[in-house]
């Protein structure tokens, strides 16, 4: 998110017309955010009782009628489960994919085949769960690093649910918050929450009214929109399980490597904190590890030189948007080990340049995630990171070394948990 809408600016901006160029209209522009995120267990942020605020929908719903709250719309009230769902972010494709509801999605932000593979090198190894995104709408028709979606294409999409947030909508060129109130009265209500990924400002209309969320924090209000409680706490006890294993055989706080996450492009690094809260490095923060940056002043707008990231000199690397998405990591890393000056950064020379996952990630793509993290990061405790090429699916893990239970997440995304 840029200053905050998803946006990019300056240098960034020019890295995100850079991805626009090799893949569609670039999902960076609407779904990066290249900034630290706590787990759910760890960050505590948010409230049980949902946001506060906002307008429910329908003061006439029937005796079947039921209310689900997310800041900043705060509760909602629906006649029935949406089957006809507008998804903006990737985190609420795999969110409805996990619930058992992704056939229900209608669209994405971005170009559905980039985001969709990425989804597909996730579900790879979990037998029964995809993401059909034949003939789903594309949202955003600018290009490069702006955001244009055409109100009037939420008129012809007719969603039962907007499952994005208001409020990065109203940040949108072009809309304002009286239009997004529109969509809302005329089409159908809005449930969504994004500004939590880094704890970010939202447009002054919702602040008062905006709550920040973890990870689980958020899937629980999902999970309650479509009535599959009972299944999203399924999945979620799994992540705390995987998390707890992780925790329970992490070495000495002395022992764990340095680790810089950033994005790597044209001669240019762009990092990110590993330690602000939010949810883009949920993926990350579990594992507790000292966070390369957190002697800089990094911003949104930071860029480093190899001068300059040879100064920091990171033990780990970890490269955003490196599974089945923008970046071929392999060819980055062969291209800095050739260079007179990144050719001597520690993790370049001991191989511990890694592909890192995807900020704006939803339950099942989490859980690859913090296993793919501890390999990475922990080797010798939890079994060795296979090679990795761009564009494959999620390698495959040996079962004796597998951090989580394949079969019990495909078994709970199927309904087998209820």
């Amino acid at each position: 998110m840029g200053s905050d809408a998803d946006r990019l600016a300056g240098t960034r901006r020019d890295a995100i017309r850079y991805v626009g160029a090799v893949a569609g209209a670039g999902l960076l522009a609407g779904c990066s955010g290249r900034d630290a995120a706590p787990s759910e267990s760890e960050d505590g942020n948010g409230s049980a009782d949902g946001g506060s605020g906002g307008d429910s929908s329908d003061g006439n719903a029937g005796a079947d009628a039921y209310t689900a709250s997310m800041a900043p719309v705060g509760e909602v009230t629906f006649d029935s489960v949406p089957e006809d769902v507008l998804v903006y972010s990737l985190l609420y494709a795999d969110l409805a994919v996990a619930l058992g509801h992704g056939d229900a999605v209608n669209s994405l932000g971005f170009d559905a085949d980039a985001g969709g593979n990425t989804l597909d090198a996730y579900y790879a190894d979990l037998d029964g769960v995809s993401f059909d995104r034949d003939g789903l709408t594309q949202l955003n028709s600018g290009s490069g690093g702006g955001i244009s979606v055409d109100r009037e294409l939420l008129y012809e999409l007719d969603s039962d649910l907007h499952l994005a947030d208001p409020a990065l909508f109203a940040s949108f060129d072009g809309w304002s918050a009286d239009d997004v109130a529109e969509i809302r009265d005329r089409v159908g209500p809005w449930f969504g929450n994004v500004y939590s990924r880094r704890h970010s400002e939202p447009p002054a209309p919702y602040r008062d009214d905006y709550e920040y969320y973890g990870l689980s924090e958020i899937g629980e209000r999902v999970a309650a929109a479509f009535r599959e409680e009972e299944r999203f706490a399924a999945l979620d006890a799994v992540r705390e399980d995987l998390i707890e294993t992780i925790r329970s055989d992490l070495p000495p706080a002395e022992e764990r490597p340095t680790v810089a996450t950033l994005i790597y492009m044209d001669g240019t690094y762009y990092p990110s904190r590993t330690d602000d809260p939010g949810f883009a490095n949920a993926h990350v923060r579990p594992l507790d590890v000292p966070d390369a940056f957190a002697g800089d002043d990094v911003t949104y707008e930071t860029a480093y030189d190899h001068e300059q990231l040879l100064e920091v000199d990171p033990d780990v690397v970890l490269h955003q948007y490196g599974i089945a998405s923008y970046y071929d990591v392999g060819a980055i890393r062969a291209e800095l080990s050739e260079h007179p000056v990144a050719g001597d950064l520690s993790a370049v020379a001991d191989d511990r340049f890694y592909p890192s996952g995807t900020p704006v990630q939803g339950p099942l793509m989490n859980l690859f995630q913090l296993e793919m993290t501890a390999k990475q990061l922990f080797p010798d405790r939890f079994g060795e990171w296979p090679g990795y090429e761009h564009g494959d699916d999620y390698p495959e893990i040996p079962a004796d070394e597998r951090l989580f239970d394949r079969e019990e997440v495909a078994s709970i995304v199927a309904g087998g948990a209820e």
